[in-house]
């Protein structure tokens, strides 16, 4: 993984876009000695959402099994919908 300060991604951005987009390369950016951003492929960014779903899903699938949950139409009428 490439480390680079934001001032040089700033003065070499066409450059550091196209190595992220077409070698795969992933580009930590920095600014006062601090990781701060990062860029990476698309693919790479897919593959996270992908995972962060499948992690909410099975959250939400223990939440649907645990006991004690609030009936909707209670839920509803504290919202006050």
């Amino acid at each position: 993984m490439t480390r680079m300060s934001a001032s040089k991604a700033r003065g070499e951005f066409s450059d550091a876009l196209n190595r992220v987009a077409y070698q795969g390369e992933r580009i930590v950016l920095r600014r006062r000695g601090k990781d701060v951003a990062v860029l990476v492929p698309v693919e790479d960014l897919r593959l996270l959402e992908e995972i962060e779903d499948r992690i909410d899903i099975e959250a939400a699938k223990k939440a649907l099994k645990e006991k004690g949950g609030i009936p909707w139409t209670k839920l509803k009428k504290g919202l006050g919908l």
